[in-house]
């Protein structure tokens, strides 16, 4: 069912690393055209060029996923360059695992601005764009801790990826017909997440917790399989965890 896969154009958030290069790396080998975004331009430029060298197509657009104004330009650039968008997959992220008590309201706020607004303003981009067209997807990336509350520690973590499955819910019965929704749930993978907290004892906890991790790739052929199905079907929620994962 690759073909289609084949000549889409796909727009990754938090290409840089983990899930979002895994995935990136997956769709071009299909014949996807790629659009990397991430803060760091030169971990983005190499995968691009990575893509390219095997015979991929690929763009590189520097990208803070907390400006609205980026999201913008790069929705504009991927059309500009490849003509249209068919599949934003919000994968941007940050965990930062901490006790409520210790009141770390500034990564609060950054998980909020990230998780939720950095997913709002994909698809404040988008959307217009897929409703011209008559045709896109949304690939949101949640987590199992918007299935249950990760607690002592995640709470806000898990409140906005729980956010993430309300907003993607409403958004598929608002725009579906024509566009389709698809939120991703993962358990432990292998990526940069569980490097986002500060807190020591947390920090410490997470990365033991992590050693479990399946590798991105899963993931990856996860959001494959949703891009893949016929335009009349949408796949709107896959869960998955290492099969070791109790949580």
């Amino acid at each position: 069912m690759s073909q289609n896969i084949e000549s889409k154009v796909v727009i990754i958030t938090g290409a840089s690393s983990g899930i979002g290069a895994a995935t990136a790396r997956l769709l071009a080998s299909r014949g996807a055209a790629v659009v990397l975004a991430a803060r760091r331009a030169d971990k983005l430029e190499a995968l691009a060029a990575e893509i390219r060298a095997a015979g991929g197509k690929a763009e590189a657009v520097v990208t803070d996923v907390t400006r609205a104004d980026d999201l913008q330009a790069l929705v504009a650039t991927a059309q500009r360059v490849f003509g249209r968008v068919d599949v934003l997959i919000n994968n941007a992220g940050l965990m930062s695992i901490a006790p409520l008590t210790e009141l770390k309201v500034d990564e609060w706020e950054r998980m909020i601005d990230i998780n939720i607004k950095g997913v709002l303003y994909g698809i404040a981009a988008a959307l217009p764009v897929f409703q011209q067209q008559g045709s896109g997807h949304f690939i949101n990336v949640a987590s199992v801790a918007g299935l249950k509350v990760f607690s002592p520690g995640g709470t806000v973590y898990s409140g906005t990826k729980f956010a993430v499955r309300a907003i993607s819910e409403g958004l598929r019965h608002e725009v579906g017909g024509s566009i389709r929704t698809t939120t991703i749930e993962p358990g432990a993978v292998d990526s940069e997440l569980k490097l986002g907290s500060s807190h020591e004892q947390s920090s410490a906890f997470v990365k033991d917790f992590y050693k479990i991790a399946i590798p991105a790739d899963a993931v990856a052929r996860a959001i494959a399989y949703a891009i893949e199905q016929p335009a009349d079907v949408d796949i709107n929620e896959i869960v998955l965890r290492p099969t070791v994962q109790e949580f």
